[in-house]
């Protein structure tokens, strides 16, 4: 359990530099935005599509 804490942490810590250095995290092309007047609406597909196969990766080589 230690192991997937430090690892999570580390990724949190990961993915708060790269938003620091202007990746733009969260808003990948793919990603639909719909915009009506005062109403956006974000539905992040290619971002979950990613982050679901780097976490797929991750925990198969915990599991080793």
């Amino acid at each position: 359990m230690g192991k997937v804490l430090v690892l999570v942490g580390l990724v949190i810590t990961a993915l708060g530099l790269l938003i620091m250095l202007g990746l733009p995290v969260g808003r990948l092309p793919g990603d639909v935005v719909i915009r009506r007047g005062s109403f956006t609406f974000y539905i992040p597909i290619v971002t979950s599509v990613l982050l679901s196969v780097l976490l797929t990766l991750v925990l198969m080589l915990l599991r080793r």
